[in-house]
């Protein structure tokens, strides 16, 4: 397992990086460090709905001896023209707005009366422009320091500064970053495009009837969902038939579209295992794929090449050709094979610099076995270490069958047995594969 994993990511190479617009990079790789053009925020602005004042006006204020200021005009978020703030004076001012010269500090509109002909704050803010409340006064119930409810200009980046760097992955935070700096696009990997598709004339598309000795397609909804979740960008094909030559045409087809693709069913050793039959007549120009038997259970029988040509990675001879991978059909089978082969890929694509799924030691709370030569993953449940505690604990969900969908899904770990353990007793510490 380990050796055919390690041909993959040999071979796989990250792909080309492209300039992308903010959203469209969401989820993929930055490239280059993106430095701070100008200071954020850009100038002194207010944390609070207020009054803009001179600390020395409003000295000494208290709710039995208010300061009295004459209020010289109203400041909103967005405002160019400041009024310019003197003694006895303030402005009224909005969350956000900039800081009027003259001022030094905001006081909050809930330590005063609101103004001369105001009602209660919120009307205040409902009608922070009004123009005929300038000239009007307010009374100012508690001093403030200086520059209090002020934000200072670069308080947040200042220009020049590091915003991000290269590897760093985009997500909701980090493109908020990159807007309120100004940047319109950015330079990342782009997220890979996976074509999905199973294989076998027994499957029936989910909501549909069954016919006799039919099975609706599960595989290809779970390895579409888990690519996703990988980050990729994905395109279910479905179902194609037991058939060499549609399955080849299918997927000459969809190499346009495709940084990597991923087959389920058909690559074993029976008479209709038409996966191995299609692709292992692929060589030379065309690109070849190689199926194998791993020492591992579930997943046995795997499938790994290049095909075709396809948009490349950097450098390597198989830079212009697709990488596909060959799965088991087994719904078990399949995923545990995405997880351990095909998301590690994916990945490796994106440029991540952590392509595995994290792994941690716990201890097992049920007595297992296990096929002697064989490194055996089983589904379980993971409880995190308790307080003052350095392990958690894991315990086996459902049977070893790779059919049984149902315990899948109710699973949020693999439990990792070791090729040279044919008994675990209750309590030994394993490795867990964590899949959440």
């Amino acid at each position: 397992m380990d050796e055919h994993l390690a041909d993959i990511l040999r071979s796989v190479r990250p792909l080309e990086p492209i300039e992308l617009q903010l959203l469209d990079a969401q989820g993929c790789v930055l490239v280059e460090d993106v430095t701070v053009p100008t200071a954020l925020p850009p100038f002194d602005n207010s944390s609070m709905d207020g009054y803009a004042v001179r600390t020395a006006d409003v000295e000494g204020a208290s709710d039995e001896f208010p300061v009295v200021l004459t209020v010289v005009g109203d400041v909103a978020a967005g405002t160019a023209d400041l009024p310019v703030v003197g003694p006895g004076e303030a402005a009224r001012i909005m969350t956000g707005a900039p800081m009027p010269p003259g001022a030094e500090a905001v006081v909050p509109v809930e330590w005063t009366d609101g103004g001369i002909g105001r009602g209660p704050a919120a009307t205040m803010r409902a009608h922070s422009s009004a123009p005929e409340d300038a000239g009007g006064e307010v009374r100012v119930h508690r001093p403030v320091q200086d520059r209090q409810y002020v934000r200072a200009r670069g308080s947040d980046v200042s220009a020049g500064d590091l915003a991000l760097e290269a590897g760093t992955v985009l997500g909701p935070p980090q493109i908020g970053l990159l807007a309120a700096i100004g940047r319109g696009s950015v330079k990342v990997r782009p997220r890979p495009r996976v074509v999905v598709m199973s294989t076998g004339s027994e499957l029936v598309q989910p909501g549909e009837p069954l016919g006799p000795g039919s099975i609706h397609d599960s595989n290809s909804f779970a390895l579409t969902a888990a690519a996703r979740d990988a980050g990729a960008i994905v395109y279910r094909v479905g179902a194609v038939a037991d058939d060499a030559e549609t399955l080849r045409s299918t997927i000459e087809d969809q190499l346009i579209r495709s940084d990597i693709i991923v087959t389920s069913g058909g690559v074993s050793v029976g008479a209709y295992d038409v996966v191995k039959e299609a692709l292992s007549q692929i060589d030379g120009e065309s690109g070849s794929v190689e199926f194998r038997k791993l020492a591992m259970q579930p997943g046995k029988p795997q499938g790994f090449g290049f095909i075709g040509e396809g948009r490349g990675g950097e450098g390597g001879g198989t830079a212009d050709r697709t990488p596909l991978l060959a799965l088991p059909g087994n719904p078990v089978s399949s995923y545990v094979s995405f997880e351990l082969f095909v998301r590690p890929a994916i990945r490796t694509l994106m440029g991540l610099p952590q392509v595995e799924r994290e792994t941690v030691r716990a201890k097992v709370d049920a007595a297992l076995t296990s096929p002697a030569g064989k490194r055996q993953f089983l589904r379980g449940r993971y409880t995190p270490p308790a307080r003052g505690e350095t392990l958690g604990s894991v315990s086996p969900v459902g049977g070893s069958g790779s059919h049984l969908v149902a315990s899948l899904a109710h699973a949020d770990s693999l439990i990792v047995v070791p090729e040279d353990a044919t008994a675990v007793a209750s309590g030994q510490e394993l490795d867990v594969l964590l899949l959440g």
